[in-house]
């Protein structure tokens, strides 16, 4: 690994200053990441539910996060593919959890695998898959 926890929550604060505060890095590990979607009324969909943008901003960032631990800051990676399938309501008024894996680390690809809960719910609330595009050393 090339990044701990605490060196990826610093990564996102400069140079994701933008959207650092909505997430929350609970555990690192190779090839895997724990990122929180902290609860948010902007995050919110009306009937009270969160949106599906923000559960996209979560698995996708968690992607990123668990690439970059294992590559180092590398800041220009980018999403080149991403489906989700959004499987129950989260719970109201709770932060979301997203379990991620690498399935894959290439040179120039890698492919995670999330699983998104509502904390303190057993079952997932969505699961989605992406590619990342990690650009090459120069």
């Amino acid at each position: 690994m090339q990044m701990d926890r605490a060196a990826l929550s610093a990564f996102l604060k400069s140079d994701f200053a933008q959207v650092a505060d909505m997430f929350a890095i609970d555990e690192v590990a190779p090839m895997s990441v724990t990122v929180r979607l902290l609860h948010d009324e902007r995050h919110l969909r009306p009937g009270g539910t969160v949106s599906g943008p923000a559960m996209f901003a979560l698995a996708d960032v968690a992607v990123y996060l668990a690439i970059l631990a294992m590559i180092g800051p590398k800041a220009l990676s980018v999403t080149t593919n991403c489906a989700i399938d959004f499987m129950r309501k989260p719970a109201a008024g709770v932060d979301l959890i997203c379990k991620t894996r690498l399935l894959k680390l290439g040179r120039v690809l890698a492919v995670g695998d999330c699983l998104i809960f509502s904390d303190g719910m057993e079952a997932p609330v969505a699961r989605a898959s992406l590619t990342y595009s990690i650009p090459p050393e120069r």
